[in-house]
């Protein structure tokens, strides 16, 4: 490849593409993503499966970093995902050298599993022991110094040997309390060999997680410490979402990068995901155990500030279980299990039911100064904690529980009214004890809280999906300035495929008991089975629905292997043992791991049925989500459209595309429900084929469900698919 993208020839050339031959519409889409970043413009990029978006951001992005020395942090929440990062720089690396980096988290890379705040106060203490043991060494070498003057009479150098020995005596007597304190032996490897090796070793390739911990293991070093230790100013790094979307961890991150957060462009991969990702890490909560430890450690706590802590960390405890308890209806806490089960204390017009009870139980010298009180009590113990597993003298690092209280109260009484947070109780039932205990949850609606604040602080970032559209509510959600947005459709043959909007009832939750839906549907469903000439991928709305259709079809000669997936099935060794035939069908909800950032290819699925529209399961919080999108955006629908609709569309875009991954690849598509049809145009805002990319919802063909095998008996005679005669209609 040549080594710049400006050529004699006034072609675009890229010296980090690794192919010969970009996809169709590859090279475009490589060029207005360099123009953009140049600008340092954000980027919304969706392209179908297959058609090369990770390379279409990727190699760009690491021109411009070169260019301008920046480093690229490429990011995804999908395990395979993460897979085709690696095979992707791996494959980048023949062509150019780059230094690349695979990050996980501390909890996966760790020999002696430890949490993260104990493996923080063990790194202090062994380097602590380290730099005093360099220090006793040092002190050595200078007292056989002053000795050999003192010999030689040198003036004034047995005053100066008697000065080093006293402090080389007082050093070694406090290395000697050391060596009780709690250390990493790892770490300790870390600091005082050569790891020179290592670092040859890690850039020699792109070195996977697991890669490192094996060779930090096999060397009796801690390689998540020294992978940190060999990521400033690397080229790239491969990671997960949560070291960009939390705060804290992002900001640690650019340090260990040893980069300005303006010197990062950052690359979200599946980044319709990001939404709730975001939503998930803003989202703040505190148990009633973790008030009543706060309480208990209170109690023996010699402190002024104790009084107050007590004070009001009592007064919430109260009424959180004051709360859910005057919450649960009549027979509702029999119902509760060991998941945590909402419950609704908000109000319309005032603050929530939990901080009325609060503020009516509460007595003291005001919340504010008592929660501030309890809050620096609370960080005068986390420290002393911290020196205490030091020393040694507790064999684990204590976690305070008056600071988490006493930060969460704070938050809660200080955003709770906000728009955008919405206060919350559940419930769980502890397994050990039977008893209902509760907690605080701050919802996060909307995520741009979150996401805003990143966007705007690194230099670029591309967001990249198959299913990003519509692209003003991805930056309204996201909360994203004028960024470049582009979208690139299947370039593959549009003979080689077929999407069939097949008219069975609407499948409300009110219509999906009737038997005479159940029996259409499951009618259909035996049809798409038997003329489906490979593997079929039956998606719905709940694992419940799933499974109902799995019951209905099992044992009815209906001549294929059936795979029931479920949330507690190990779906990815259903789904090896599926993908091992070549006439299956596996039956999964359209919000379980299957629907996205899977391929299934050729054989491995030749048709996929997505069956109803799978809004989400209605609750208090797509409510509060709803609500809150309403607010932000009055005029717009927005609570609906960018709640409901838009998320759903993406689920159903996501599963069509599980099939037909490559340029010769073939398959069929089946859409089960009357709101995907034309005549869906009469359902009001409940029809959603016009939610569909205009390129999208032409080429589906509206079918009867007795006709949907036909269809696909055409399709696939037309190539060639089945082994010998085709199945009679």
């Amino acid at each position: 490849m040549a080594a710049s993208r400006d050529s004699s020839d006034g072609r675009d050339h890229w010296r980090f593409f690794p192919y010969d031959e970009p996809y169709p519409n590859q090279a475009e889409a490589m060029s207005r993503i360099a123009e953009a970043l140049d600008e340092e413009r954000n980027v919304l990029l969706e392209g179908a499966p297959g058609t090369g978006k990770t390379l279409s951001a990727l190699v760009p992005a690491l021109e411009h970093a070169r260019e301008t020395d920046k480093t690229v942090v490429i990011t995804t929440n999908v395990h395979q995902q993460m897979r085709q990062f690696v095979a992707d720089a791996r494959a980048i690396t023949r062509t150019e050298p780059i230094r690349a980096v695979v990050f996980k988290g501390k909890a996966s890379m760790c020999h002696i599993d430890v949490d993260y705040r104990e493996c923080q106060t063990l790194r202090d203490t062994t380097r602590d022991l380290v730099e005093k043991r360099e220090e006793m060494e040092e002190l050595r070498d200078r007292a056989d110094t002053l000795l050999d003057d003192m010999r030689e009479g040198g003036q004034g150098a047995g005053d100066a040997y008697q000065a080093v020995t006293d402090e080389l005596d007082a050093l070694e007597s406090e290395v000697e309390g050391f060596e009780s304190t709690n250390v990493c032996d790892h770490y300790r490897a870390n600091l005082t060999r050569d790891t020179g090796a290592f670092f040859s070793w890690l850039f020699d390739d792109v070195r996977t997680p697991e890669d490192v911990y094996d060779y930090a293991d096999r060397e009796g070093l801690c390689g998540y410490e020294l992978l940190k230790e060999g990521m400033e100013g690397v080229d790239l790094v491969v990671c997960n979402y949560h070291h960009l979307l939390d705060p804290l961890i992002r900001e640690q991150f650019f340090r260990w990068l040893g980069r300005e957060p303006e010197d990062v462009i950052t690359v979200f991969d599946e980044a319709h995901n990001v939404e709730s990702a975001a939503r998930d890490h803003a989202t703040r909560t505190l148990t009633e155990n973790t008030l009543a430890s706060a309480l208990t450690e209170l109690e023996d706590v010699d402190d002024s500030r104790a009084a107050a802590a007590e004070n009001v960390l009592r007064a919430f405890h109260d009424a959180l279980c004051e709360t859910y308890d005057g919450a649960l209806a009549f027979g509702e806490r029999e119902q509760v299990g060991e998941n945590w089960y909402d419950l609704s204390v908000s109000n319309p017009d005032r603050r929530d039911d939990l901080t009325l009870s609060f503020l009516d139980r509460y007595e003291g010298r005001g919340i504010s100064t008592e929660v501030e009180l309890a809050l620096q009590l609370g960080e005068s113990l986390d420290e002393e904690y911290e020196e205490q597993y030091k020393r040694g003298e507790t064999t684990s690092r204590k976690e305070c529980q008056t600071l988490q209280a006493a930060a969460f109260v704070a938050t809660w009484m200080d955003e709770g009214g906000e728009l955008g947070q919405h206060p919350m109780c559940s419930v769980r039932r502890d397994s050990g004890t039977d008893e209902l205990y509760g907690r605080a949850e701050l919802y996060t609606c909307i995520p741009r809280e979150v996401t805003k604040e990143l966007f705007d602080e690194v230099s670029a970032t591309v967001l990249m999906s198959a299913t990003l559209r519509p692209f003003d509510v991805t930056q309204d959600v996201l909360g994203l300035d004028d960024p470049e947005t582009m979208a690139y459709g299947l370039a593959y043959p549009e003979a080689n495929r077929r999407t069939l909007a097949v008219d069975v009832p609407p499948l409300f939750s009110s219509e999906r008991s009737n038997p005479e839906t159940q029996a259409v549907v499951a009618d259909t469903l035996r049809d798409v089975l038997r003329f489906t000439p490979g593997n079929t991928l039956c998606f719905f709305p709940s694992y419940a629905e799933a499974e109902r259709y799995y019951e209905r079809l099992r044992g009815t000669g209906v001549g294929t292997d059936l795979w029931l997936d479920g949330s507690d099935v190990d779906t990815e060794a259903a789904r090896k043992e599926f993908v091992a035939g070549d006439d299956g069908a596996l039956f999964t909800s359209l919000w379980g791991t299957l629907s996205e950032g899977v391929s299934f290819d050729a054989d491995d699925a030749r048709t996929v049925a997505v069956v109803g529209v799978p809004y989400p399961h209605l609750s208090e919080r797509m409510e509060a989500v709803q609500d809150a999108y309403d607010r932000a955006y009055p005029g717009k629908e927005a609570g609906w459209r960018y709640g409901v609709e838009i998320p759903t569309i993406r689920k159903t875009r996501q599963a069509l595309g599980r099939v037909i991954r490559s340029p010769d690849d073939f398959g069929v598509r089946l859409l089960l429900d009357r709101r995907y049809t034309r005549e869906s145009r009469d359902m009001g805002r409940y029809g959603v084929r016009g939610s569909f990319p205009t390129e999208e919802r032409t080429e589906f063909v509206d079918v009867a469900p007795e006709k949907a095998k036909f269809a696909m008996l055409n399709f696939f005679t037309d190539h060639d698919a089945y082994a010998g005669d085709p199945p009679r209609p």
